[in-house]
């Protein structure tokens, strides 16, 4: 009979740590974002902006076609960018 409750003891005791271990949840789980919705508050200009519902003005329909197309168009066909490896070898 001892040599059956002994790993009945173990087990039991197992059972009852790692039971015990996801009961409490650690201090760090309690602040846990905290610091992410901080920095996010302070890189915020005005909170009330959201509220403002009139229209933008300072650029007009052409100017923002224009801007949009040659922000595409920077992309179709990316610059050539040069080795910067290659200091004094001529071409």
């Amino acid at each position: 009979m001892h040599m059956t409750l002994f790993p009945r003891l173990v087990l039991l005791v197992l059972a009852a740590a790692c039971v015990g271990g996801c009961a409490l949840s650690p201090r760090v789980d309690q602040q846990f974002g905290s610091s992410v919705k901080l920095a996010l508050a302070q890189q915020t200009l005005n909170p009330q902006a959201r509220d403002n519902r009139s229209p933008v003005n300072g650029l007009d329909a052409q100017a923002a076609k224009s801007a949009y197309d040659n922000y595409q168009r920077s992309y179709a066909s990316p610059e050539q960018q040069q080795n910067a490896f290659t200091i004094g070898v001529g071409k």
